[in-house]
């Protein structure tokens, strides 16, 4: 025997922390590939889908039985194993379930006994079998084997070959959450931070997770059915870029080896859709990630999806009714009204024309003084201490007045409502206002107390951009983190001539929350969380 020698340090044997249930699952695994039974067959003689069967055969009347065989799949959500028989409940991706139904007369009771062995909850899997309708008029696959049928196009499959009468198309090494009964009658599995980390398990457990999916899919579909149909071309724009601008946000920075260089995630698409705009694409959108080094909270995540459309000799007036015709559009797509029902039984209405507002107006009649594009910066920094916000240093006095305005009218905004007309000074990008002076030809769009949207009557003239650009360099010296840089190649391409043109962009994910009334973290299918 060796002994230990002095001060020499013990290493602790390793401690197996695999959960039991993990454990036997992996044993079973292990037992089945051993037996030559495929745990995760490539190919399975399925004939049909749930929803299929479900539709062909619903009128089944309690206790009939047909002779017509069908090859399934799904997902074991329930089950109730008897002696001799055994009951399931399968679900497909799409929530589709059916009840199967192995019985030894049927099968046998070796084949019974091993389904018993060899299948649990969160498998799946394959059955074949006759449609009846159980005592209780449950419609269900009566489990037996058979031969596939002649127009069963699977490759690897060949017409007449032997199909068992149930198989596990794939082995579930981790048991599903367990999901109880809250009081106020919700079935409950995982908490708010686990669905969002676990989304795979929310889309499993929970329809309204799988729904979003699907909605959020339409939505996209719809979107970019609008633009096809009135002329616009879809494009990609870089999202690494070497500067980074088009909004004023704070960017994400990477290093390129290749070029050994640093560069930005891109905060927004505009100007190198204005540059294709210049180019001649006169209508033009796109919809894609953004990323923005900022905050995170129920309305904001710092990867997001963004429509952005530009469309030659249009306006900011353009603009307004356009996004208001292609949101109506998309909330009649997915759901099929204008009037959408939100988590607590109430309904919003996006039908009909929508409220206008100005924002020097509306903020003047909310703080019971006149304030304009002319009001001192002094002036605008007490009352927006008076409101409790603080103001730094480089703000300029756009920025304060667009504060005040958010605290005192934009969380209260509920309807659809386009704010118009806002400050020159914090719209470095957009037109100059044709009547109004230091006021520039932009409006926010408002839903439910948040901004959806916003959209420009867009700057083109490459003078005045390169005087707005400037002025943002000299922000970001005096300590703006958001401010713009100056791009050099987008001024230049803009001296080529840009025609009048009005621009739009949209978080697609903020169009989903004004659609359903969720959180930008239910909306988004894989939101950026913290790591734990």
């Amino acid at each position: 025997m060796t002994e230990a020698k002095p001060n020499q340090q013990q290493v602790p044997p390793a401690v197996d922390d695999t959960p039991e249930q993990v454990k036997v699952r992996a044993e079973k695994r292990a037992r089945l590939i051993a037996e030559g039974t495929e745990a995760y067959p490539v190919v399975l003689p399925i004939t049909t889908t749930i929803a299929e069967v479900r539709e062909k055969y619903g009128h089944l009347n309690a206790e009939e039985e047909t002779q017509d065989m069908v090859g399934i799949a799904g997902r074991v959500m329930l089950a109730r194993n008897g002696g001799k028989l055994c009951f399931a409940t399968l679900m497909d991706g799409a929530g589709a379930r059916i009840q199967v139904m192995l019985s030894a007369a049927e099968i046998g009771l070796e084949s019974l006994a091993k389904y018993k062995t060899d299948v649990d909850l969160g498998d799946h899997l394959f059955v074949h079998g006759r449609v009846i309708s159980s005592r209780r008029g449950e419609l269900s696959v009566l489990a037996c084997p058979g031969a596939a049928p002649a127009d069963l196009f699977t490759p690897g499959i060949t017409q007449g070959e032997a199909v068992p009468a149930w198989k596990v198309a794939a082995k579930a090494l981790r048991p599903l959450p367990k999901a109880y009964t809250a009081q106020d009658g919700t079935e409950i599995s995982l908490s708010e931070d686990m669905r969002v980390r676990r989304r795979y398990l929310d889309m499993i457990i929970r329809p309204a997770a799988r729904d979003m999916v699907r909605m959020r899919a339409a939505v996209v579909k719809s979107l970019r059915n609008y633009f096809d149909a009135e002329g616009f071309i879809e494009i990609e724009t870089p999202m690494l870029q070497n500067l980074h601008g088009g909004a004023a946000a704070r960017p994400f920075t990477t290093h390129m080896n290749a070029y050994d260089t640093e560069l930005y995630l891109r905060i927004a698409p505009e100007l190198f859709l204005k540059r294709a705009v210049v180019g001649g694409v006169d209508k033009v959108f796109e919809i894609n990630r953004n990323f923005r080094n900022e905050g995170a909270d129920s309305s904001h995540s710092p990867e997001f999806t963004m429509l952005e459309a530009y469309e030659a000799y249009g306006s900011y007036d353009t603009m307004a009714k356009r996004t208001r015709e292609f949101i109506q559009k998309a909330a009649r797509d997915a759901l099929g009204t204008e009037i959408v029902t939100l988590p607590d039984g109430s309904t919003y209405d996006l039908s009909g024309s929508w409220k206008e507002i100005s924002l020097y107006e509306a903020t003047s009649q909310a703080i019971g003084q006149h304030i304009d594009a002319m009001t001192p910066r002094e002036t605008l920094v007490k009352i927006a201490e008076e409101l409790g916000e603080e103001v730094p240093d480089h703000w300029v006095s756009g920025k304060v007045a667009e504060v005040i305005f958010e605290a005192t009218v934009g969380d209260s905004l509920y309807e659809p409502t386009f704010v118009r007309d806002f400050p020159e000074d914090s719209s470095p990008l957009t037109r100059g206002h044709r009547t109004q002076r230091g006021v520039v030809e932009k409006w926010d769009l408002y839903v439910r107390g948040f901004e959806l949207a916003t959209a420009y009557s867009e700057l083109v003239d490459p003078v005045i951009q390169r005087e707005r650009f400037e002025a943002q360099a000299l922000a970001a010296a005096n300590g703006d983190p958001e401010a713009m840089v100056l791009d050099e190649d987008f001024l230049e391409a803009m001296e080529y001539g840009m025609p009048p043109a009005g621009g739009m962009g949209m978080g697609l994910d903020r169009l989903l929350m004004a659609l359903t009334g969720q959180g930008i973290r239910e909306t988004i299918t894989f939101p950026l969380v913290k790591r734990l």
